[in-house]
C-alpha cells in the first residue's frame, strides 16, 4: 500500500481492522461482520496477529501443566481468505511479540506465495504474565529490527544471509504511532524519535493507536511533521460502545477521554445509551479529521461493527 495508492481517489479512504476467529471457530462470523462494511468500499482490511500465551491445564489431583496456546491462529490464512472472497487489499500484522526470526521468515514466504505484499509491522504487546516486554529466544525487541528483516527479504536475502533465488515482490509496510505516547516511552519526544527511526527505516505510513480527543491527534501530526516525519499518518478510530469502557479504555490503551465526552457518558443510563453516544461522538471526530485533511480513517471493529457501520453511513 504505497503512499500514492493510499489517496488514489482524492478523498478520505475507509479501512478497518478485524481479528482472526478464535481457535476452533470458522470464518462465518468474521465474514458476516465484513459484509456489513463492504458497502463503503474499504481501501484495505487489516488482520491482527496474536502471540501465544501461557495457559495452565489441570492434569489431575490439583496439578497443572504449563503450556503455550495461541487463541487466534491463522492471520496469514485469514488474510488470504478475505482477499479471495472480497478482492480487497489485505494488510496482515507482523509482530515481534511471541515470534522468532524464523517464524517471521516463513510468514513472509507464505505471503509471497499468496501474492500479499502489504504489512503492518509492530512490536506487539508484552505477554500477560510479564511486567515488561521480553522477546522470545531468537526474536526481536523492537519493530526496527523486524523492519530490517523485511528490508533484507525485499533485497533478496534470508535471515541467515543466504540469497533468495526466487524473484521477490517487495513488501510495503506501515508502523504504529501513539498520539498520547506509548505507555512504555519516557516522554512524548522520545516516542517521536523512535517513530522517525521507523519511518527512516522504510515505513511508508503510520496508523495510530485509538484516541477520542482530536486535538491530541492534530498536535501529534504537527509535531511529527516538525520532526521530519512526512509519510501519511492515519488515525485509528473506535466508537465507544459500553459504560465499562470509561475505565477500561484509559487503562488498556493509555488514551485520554475528554471531559466533554465523559460528562455526557456519565449521564447514560445503560449501554444502549453509551453506544448511541459513542456513535455520535465518533461521527463528530471523523468529520473534524476529514476537514483536517487525513488520507484515511481506519476503524478498529472488535465489538463495534454495527457502530462502525452507522458512523460510515453518516460520513461516506
Amino acid at each position: 500500500m504505497s503512499n500514492l495508492e493510499l489517496n488514489r481517489e482524492g478523498k478520505t479512504a475507509f479501512s478497518f481492522e478485524v481479528l482472526p476467529p478464535l481457535k476452533g471457530m470458522g470464518t462465518e462470523g468474521l465474514f458476516a461482520s465484513i459484509d456489513k462494511l463492504m458497502d463503503f468500499k474499504p481501501h484495505h482490511i487489516n488482520i491482527t496477529t496474536h502471540r501465544s500465551e501461557i495457559t495452565y491445564q489441570e492434569v489431575g489431583d490439583n496439578v497443572y501443566k504449563k503450556r503455550k496456546e495461541r487463541k487466534r491462529p491463522g492471520t496469514v490464512a485469514v488474510a488470504a481468505a478475505i482477499k479471495n472472497k472480497y478482492d480487497v487489499t489485505v494488510v496482515p500484522h507482523i509482530l515481534c511479540s511471541g515470534y522468532t526470526k524464523d517464524d517471521t521468515e516463513y510468514a513472509l514466504l507464505d505471503l509471497q506465495f499468496l501474492g500479499i505484499t502489504d504489512l503492518l509491522v509492530l512490536r506487539g504487546d508484552k505477554a500477560k504474565d510479564e511486567n515488561i516486554f521480553k522477546p522470545v529466544k531468537d526474536g526481536y525487541s523492537h519493530a526496527l529490527e523486524l523492519e530490517q528483516q523485511i528490508n533484507d527479504f525485499n533485497s533478496g536475502k534470508f535471515v541467515d544471509g543466504s540469497p533468495i533465488k526466487a524473484t521477490v515482490k517487495p513488501f510495503h509496510y506501515g508502523v504504529a504511532g501513539y498520539p498520547e505516547k506509548h505507555e512504555e516511552s519516557p516522554n512524548f519526544e522520545q516516542d517521536l524519535h523512535w517513530l522517525k527511526a521507523k519511518v527512516d527505516a522504510g515505513a511508508e505510513y503510520v496508523v495510530t493507536q485509538m484516541f477520542f480527543d482530536n486535538e491530541k491527534f492534530i498536535s501529534y501530526v504537527k509535531a511529527a511533521r516538525e520532526a521530519g516525519i512526512n509519510v501519511p499518518i492515519i488515525p485509528g478510530i473506535k466508537p465507544f460502545t459500553k459504560l465499562s469502557q470509561l475505565a477500561a479504555l484509559p487503562k488498556t490503551f493509555n488514551t485520554n477521554l475528554p471531559k466533554e465526552f465523559v460528562d455526557e457518558a456519565l449521564k447514560c443510563k445503560n449501554d444502549d445509551d453509551a453506544k448511541a453516544l459513542g456513535i455520535e461522538w465518533c461521527i463528530k471526530q471523523c468529520r473534524e479529521l476529514i476537514d483536517f485533511g487525513i488520507p484515511c480513517l481506519h476503524f478498529f471493529t472488535y465489538g463495534a461493527v454495527d457502530s462502525v457501520r452507522k458512523v460510515a453511513e453518516a460520513i461516506y
